[in-house]
């Protein structure tokens, strides 16, 4: 999923870049180096991995429904960790609030996924904690601090939560999540850092060594010449990815289990920096009747993957059938010998998108 957040007055979205300027990133506060696997060296897109990413998609994977093509959250995690702590006997906030967090998702959606970008923005739980206090304490309003970095991300928090009852929902979802961080997700979240160890080393040498640089004209050339690679615990197929700037972007991808699926990584990565092109190009094939009749909705998530497709063909054709197979895999399908046929009836899109989609990144990978 892409995201562009803009500062006063923008809107956030889950599905397809904002049209507003994003922030300016000299708005931003250091990045602090953080806990996971160092890089092979001070390069472009380095991997990473960070606490309060994960702690935040968590607490949303156990509380919202996932019934998309490509789930949001890896498939059967909130199984999976809801059985864990049940057998921990963990309770907290977040289970107690679950019905009040619910009904106001019911009454406004936006809430089960916009929300779900914001710690990219942030470096740490505690600065994002401390400005969801601020905010909820300033009443929304961005102007009540005369500190420039503290406007701009109470800005980034307006934009997301505009009114009050969206605002106590915040209120209400911060405190549950640090209370599940206190009671069980630290523990969690360190342990499986420790038995990731070996992921963590083998993503870092093929990202480094032969992924980043096989897609460096391509990101290059749609302005996405920097930015780091976080992997995430919750996630599955459909990552998490945010653009302001050429040397400011994050992206979140699954973080496999095993060295042997460390393909992941690459599949999941490819599949987000297509996004914006993927958007375009159904926003340019398809008419307003369309939008208003959420046609083009229904091809948000397969414009994506296919387009991770047609990128991948373009600069590592060999892993293109592992990352159809993947995709089927996600959607709940059980994916043949030869993946083809299957992934283009799965992910299906009007013929005009898929080659607008092509002709885009033709124009793309062929600039200098």
């Amino acid at each position: 999923m892409l995201a562009t957040l803009a500062m006063a007055g923008a809107c956030a979205t889950g599905v397809s870049p904002s049209t507003n300027p994003p922030p300016d990133p000299t708005t931003r506060t250091p990045r602090s180096t953080p806990a996971g696997a160092t890089p092979l060296l001070d390069a472009a897109w380095p991997v990473r991995t960070r606490e309060h990413v994960d702690l935040w998609l968590h607490a949303y994977a156990l509380l919202t429904p996932d019934s998309t093509l490509v789930p949001y959250f890896r498939r059967g995690y909130a199984e999976r960790v809801n059985a864990l702590r049940r057998q921990r006997g963990i309770t907290n906030q977040l289970d107690a609030n679950r019905t009040t967090l619910l009904e106001r998702i019911n009454v406004n959606p936006a809430l089960a996924t916009n929300g779900q970008f914001l710690p990219l923005y942030f470096d740490s739980w505690e600065q994002m904690r401390q400005m969801i206090d601020l905010f909820v304490r300033a009443g929304g309003n961005p102007g009540m601090s005369n500190d420039p970095t503290t406007r701009t991300y109470l800005a980034l928090l307006a934009s997301v939560f505009p009114v009050g009852a969206d605002r106590e929902w915040l209120r209400q979802f911060a405190a549950a999540v640090d209370d599940e961080s206190r009671r069980f997700y630290h523990d969690y979240w360190t342990s499986e850092l420790r038995s990731h160890a070996a992921v963590s080393g083998r993503v870092d040498t093929l990202w480094q060594r032969q992924w980043r640089p096989a897609l460096s004209r391509y990101l290059n050339n749609t302005q996405q010449q920097s930015g780091e690679v976080y992997l995430s615990l919750p996630l599955g197929g459909e990552g998490r990815t945010i653009h302001y700037g050429k040397q400011q972007n994050a992206v979140a991808v699954a973080f496999p289990d095993d060295r042997d699926q460390a393909d992941v990584v690459l599949y999941v990565f490819a599949h987000e920096i297509v996004g914006a092109t993927a958007s375009a190009a159904i926003e340019d094939n398809t008419t307003p009747a369309d939008r208003r009749a959420g046609t083009t909705s229904r091809y948000e998530q397969s414009a994506a993957v296919r387009a991770g497709a047609l990128l991948l063909e373009r600069t590592i054709p060999a892993v293109v059938p592992g990352y159809m197979r993947y995709y089927l895999q996600q959607a709940g399908r059980t994916p043949p010998s030869d993946p083809r046929a299957m992934f283009v009836q799965t992910f299906a899109v009007p013929d005009a998108v898929r080659e607008a989609i092509a002709r885009q990144l033709d124009v793309i990978l062929g600039g200098i």
